[in-house]
């Protein structure tokens, strides 16, 4: 199977309503190519699963000026003023999960499992609706994993077979979205040959990955 194809065909598979992941922190190395293709396109009702949502002018962020993203699950919204005035507006709904808490239920999708038990958030907004699960004799709420229709994330080498290799702080969600997602799509600042990454730095093996974009 050839993983790499084009950003149209990427853009393709993406239609209204889908939950989608994305990679990269605070606008660091989100999809851009990717994400620019959307925003032309058009799609929306989305359910976007992110750390943040980046600047106004900046890869996430133009997906949120555009409003096309209905709901939004992400752990910081403070860089992009145009998120929390969609918020206030009732224009956006937006669940807002502490940072370690958003990578863990990302993790138990990719794990297979039914969920991670955390004391963060007891006696605050984040407990209501959610069940408390004693252990020991402590409390813990009960997260639930959170899984997408397709994972966007970056690449700094990725090979043909989709071997990834990130680089420096674009490694933080990226690897456990590539897991979590029932369709995940790299978008690769370099794109080489089978082999030319060393195995030792192969950060998410190609299975999976389904297909492959050439960045910038």
């Amino acid at each position: 199977m050839n993983k790499v194809i084009s950003v149209e065909e990427a853009v393709g598979m993406i239609h209204d309503g889908m939950t989608i992941m994305i990679g990269g922190f605070l606008g660091c190395k989100n999809p851009y190519t990717i994400i620019d293709a959307m925003v032309a396109k058009g799609v929306k009702d989305i359910t976007l699963i992110a750390n943040d949502t980046s600047f106004p002018e900046v890869g996430i962020g133009k997906l949120i000026v555009n409003k096309q993203v209905k709901k939004l699950v992400a752990s910081h919204i403070g860089t992009n003023k145009e998120t929390g005035n969609q918020m206030n507006a009732g224009e956006l709904d937006v669940e807002l999960v502490p940072q370690g808490t958003l990578a863990e239920r990302i993790r138990a999708a990719g794990a297979g499992l039914g969920g991670i038990l955390t004391p963060t958030g007891l006696g605050t907004v984040v407990a209501e609706g959610k069940d408390i699960i004693t252990v020991d004799g402590e409390e813990y709420l009960l997260e639930k994993p959170l899984k997408a229709d397709v994972a966007l994330i970056v690449g700094a080498k990725v090979d043909k077979k989709g071997n990834v290799r990130y680089a420096k702080a674009t490694r933080n969600f990226n690897p456990i979205m590539a897991a979590a997602a029932d369709v995940v799509i790299v978008e690769a600042d370099e794109i080489v040959e089978v082999g030319e990454i060393d195995p030792d730095d192969v950060m998410t093996p190609g299975i999976f990955i389904d297909y492959i974009v050439g960045g910038n």
